[in-house]
């Protein structure tokens, strides 16, 4: 009789799974995180807490694998049509259309310029902020179509036809004329630098040609070679190209008021580090056709508030990095046990966390409180006109800096967990450096600054800013009053234009945390960034600083 033969007992099961984090997923991505809530409070839109709240709600789900999706399945670039037609379309897939979907019913897009409540760009922020935290790649279309609006109001006639549809919580990826009926929502992209001169864009070579004489609102054909136009498949682009009396801004739409497509060829989509799921390109205009907005001769000029309100978006966008950056970490060290405790529990790692918390938070305090001085800018106040100029650059310069480390830092936190794609902290380490770079990367940022500063008024309502804080911590006033040595000596200001501005913006977020944060917060940014009891890396925070407030404010609750 033959044996039967059976396979030994195994001794212990290979896949039973221990000591890992929970999925961090079906959060409320506003309420979990305190410092926005009570930011959105003190800057004046409480009145939005409940819509931030359902936002919160809403893409802390479905939208966190919509992002893993998107960039996944990034877009393709679909010059021809099957008969051979040139078509220059921009395909997607459905979890872009999704996310897309989402943030235009949110009004992402528009709501400061539809909205009837007060604060609605600090109501803004904070849903901007919310929803970037599940991806960052869609958020550059939603920014330039917001961004877009005060631009075009510089010519009333351009900004009534296209207004009420970049302004629509309708979403419609396709490209069709906007005739009554056919298309009632747009998207706004932007083309302004050449491959010559970059961010030197009075270098651009394009050039516009005036038709049934041209001026202002008028017509215009413009030929040139775009070596960035940002989210190519929008139906509106505003462009920089030279008329006769210099640069000028342009209004140029994809398809024309009689159906056919404008002269626009889109040569490549850009191959990026991050931010895969959103498509930026290379264009040629053959004659294409555009009205001009505001003077000719003043292009420069006339889309700065487009720049500005970008610019905005940037240190927003890299704040809700932080946030998502600083959850994860938090969240994993947790639920993770190494060497028989749990890392958050670990000295070491509980320094290391609420470093990245403390950063976290103050960038979101300055994000929020730019938002309000837009608020208040466009309410006349003269003041917050001069902060809103200034406090912006400062702010993108700086916090748009310290979002690649902070991603790093985060990352690390996970270990090799945080090093695979399925975690997202990788995409979100890309990400990060493009926040930065766009609309100004650091030495022209740091330039703008100085431009700024060659207004008084405009340094002293910076200066007062910071001054509400003043008696209330001696670390932030001897900081202070170093920063205005500082700038008293304009003669090497230039050379010294990143240390200056980094100095700048400490102050301006001590000043924040001091008066508003709690005290485990300020004190341990005071110490460590203003005093300089800390080294050069995360995780190297001062001894006696209150961790465990500062990791129970920041790390999500069990749920």
């Amino acid at each position: 009789m033959a044996h039967e033969l059976r396979a030994p007992a195994a001794p212990f099961h290979t896949h039973e799974v221990a000591n890992q984090a929970p999925p961090l997923e079906g959060r409320n991505l506003f309420t979990d995180n305190v410092a926005l809530v009570e930011a959105l409070e003190r800057e004046g839109a409480g009145w939005a807490t409940r819509r931030a709240t359902e936002v919160g709600a809403a893409w802390g789900a479905e939208p966190i694998r919509w992002g893993f999706e998107a960039n996944e399945n990034p877009p393709r670039l679909k010059t021809f049509d099957r008969y051979g037609h040139r078509i220059d379309e921009v395909e997607f897939h459905r979890a872009w259309h999704d996310l897309m979907g989402l943030a235009v019913r949110h009004e992402l897009h528009c709501l400061p310029w539809t909205s009837a409540q007060p604060a609605a760009h600090a109501a803004r922020a904070a849903i901007y902020l919310t929803a970037a935290q599940a991806e960052g790649g869609f958020a550059c279309p939603i920014t330039m179509t917001f961004a877009a609006v005060p631009a075009l109001r510089a010519q009333p006639q351009i900004a009534a036809e296209w207004e009420p549809r970049l302004t629509a919580t309708t979403y419609d990826p396709e490209l069709r004329a906007g005739a009554p009926g056919v298309k009632r929502s747009a998207l706004c992209g932007m083309a302004m630098t050449e491959k010559q001169g970059g961010s030197d864009v009075r270098a651009n070579t394009t050039v516009a040609e005036a038709r049934n004489g041209g001026g202002p609102g008028g017509e215009y054909v413009l030929t040139g070679h775009k070596w960035f136009c940002s989210a190519p498949m929008c139906d509106l682009f505003l462009v920089l190209a030279q008329t006769a009396e210099g640069l000028g801004c342009f209004a140029l739409p994809r398809v024309l008021p009689d159906g056919s497509r404008n002269a626009v060829a889109i040569q490549r989509l850009k191959d990026k580090l991050g931010n895969r799921s959103n498509a930026s390109s290379e264009i040629e205009l053959h004659g294409a056709w555009a009205q001009l907005v505001g003077e000719p001769g003043r292009g420069v000029a006339t889309i700065i508030e487009m720049v500005g309100h970008t610019r905005l978006d940037c240190v927003i966008g890299t704040a809700a990095g932080m946030r998502w950056g600083v959850a994860n970490a938090t969240w994993h060290a947790a639920h993770r046990s190494a060497f028989g405790e749990r890392l958050a529990d670990q000295p070491l790692m509980r320094n290391l966390l609420a470093d990245l918390c403390i950063e976290s938070e103050a960038a979101t305090a300055l994000a929020m409180r730019l938002a309000r001085a837009y608020d208040e800018a466009g309410a006349g106040d003269e003041r917050a006109r001069h902060l809103k100029r200034l406090a912006t650059a400062v702010g993108k310069y700086w916090v748009c800096k310290r979002g690649p480390g902070h991603a790093f830092e985060a990352l690390e936190c996970l270990g090799g967990n945080g090093y695979v794609e399925e975690s997202g902290m990788p995409r979100l380490y890309r990400e990060m450096p493009l926040n930065s770079i766009w609309e100004g990367s650091g030495n022209v940022m740091a330039l703008d600054v100085l431009r700024a500063l060659r207004a008084p008024e405009v340094l002293h309502a910076f200066l007062d800013e910071i001054g509400d804080a003043a008696g209330a911590d001696d670390r932030l006033d001897a900081f202070t009053a170093r920063l205005r040595e500082q700038l008293a000596d304009p003669a090497s200001l230039e050379a010294r234009a990143r240390r200056v501005v980094e100095h700048m913006a400490l102050a301006l977020q001590g000043s924040l945390l001091v008066r508003h944060a709690p005290a485990a917060i300020a004190d341990a940014f005071c110490a460590s960034r203003l005093a300089g009891d800390a080294g050069l890396q995360y995780g190297t925070l001062p001894p006696g600083v209150d961790t465990e407030t500062i990791l129970a404010r920041h790390t999500p609750p069990p749920g």
